[in-house]
């Protein structure tokens, strides 16, 4: 398609040469070769009389103009998606549609697995591909590159829609060798326990350590740390440490593992888990069903 001279379908080329800033890794995200794509750039500069890519040490550097269209050309992409999406009412017998969902292996567990379950009785021409979460949740949704994204309510963008999917309280897990000091576990027994945690992101940045010592005025001996919720409950098994988790996670580890529950000692707050979509999305039919079946699966949860 064409308006005026230009080949709008060029706007896909280069918002992939925007994002990688690389020909080799923008012709393999369009599944095109680097002659093709570096074809499609030299037509782009021709027409923004502008080099958009300029080379720099090993790499290539966006010119400022490139700099420039990176956020309108991604919302002009974002915007024809969200109208070609949108429509009548989904038949969900009949879609064909991939999804990327932005979620933490704990959302994955007890949300995700079963919502793909559900997805496989209702919809089997529907996948989802699970993105874990990392350092740019906001960014990945802002640029359309998740269709929703899971996470506490505290992370959620104030710049996009979103919905309530459950409220989450935490326990305590033990082997079952625990050596439990009176009826309950007590704060003076967690202080001097030793301690798996998890810890996400590049900078591994401990969450629950920070809320934890800025409320109690302690720091909790961390002996072991893993970048997975699920794998708590495993660096606990025989051995005399306390792993604090999701309590809906916990249970299902109990079923399975020599572990068990214990009420924490003190008050922790209550998590709230919110599923967000980016705002141009809000009328992607299918997207709207997708979130329907996600929410009807959080009741059961």
């Amino acid at each position: 398609m064409r308006l005026g001279h230009f080949d709008l379908n060029l706007f896909i080329t280069l918002d992939a040469l925007l994002e990688t800033a690389s020909v080799s890794r923008a012709a393999e995200r369009l599944h095109l070769g680097a002659s093709a794509t570096s074809s499609a750039l030299g037509r782009l500069r021709a027409h923004f009389q502008d080099e958009l890519l300029v080379p720099a040490g090993r790499g290539m550097h966006l010119t400022p103009l490139a700099q420039s269209l990176r956020e309108p050309v991604r919302e002009l992409l974002l915007r024809a998606q969200a109208t070609l999406a949108s429509g009548s009412a989904v038949e969900p017998a009949a879609l064909r549609r991939r999804f990327v969902i932005n979620a933490s292996d704990y959302a994955t567990t007890v949300l995700l697995t079963p919502l793909s379950q559900r997805l496989e009785a209702l919809a089997p021409g529907v996948s989802i591909d699970v993105v874990s979460l990392g350092n740019s949740n906001v960014e990945r949704l802002e640029r359309g590159d998740v269709d929703l994204a899971i996470y506490p309510e505290r992370n959620a963008s104030p710049d996009h829609p979103q919905c309530e999917l459950l409220t989450e309280r935490y326990s305590c897990v033990v082997w079952t060798g625990f050596h439990l000091q009176g009826e309950a576990l007590g704060l003076p027994q967690y202080l001097a326990a030793r301690h798996v945690a998890a810890q996400f992101g590049d900078l591994r940045v401990p969450t629950f350590e920070s809320w934890f010592l800025a409320t109690h005025q302690a720091q909790r001996e961390v002996v072991a740390s893993a970048s997975s919720f699920n794998a708590l409950p495993l660096l606990v098994v025989g051995t005399q440490r306390i792993a604090t988790m999701h309590t809906r996670l916990a249970r299902m580890y109990a079923r399975l593992l020599p572990v068990r529950l214990l009420a924490p000692p003190f008050e922790i707050p209550p998590l709230t888990l919110v599923a967000q979509w980016n705002r141009l999305k809000a009328q992607d039919a299918a997207l709207a069903w997708l979130r329907e079946q996600l929410q009807a699966v959080a009741l059961q949860a």
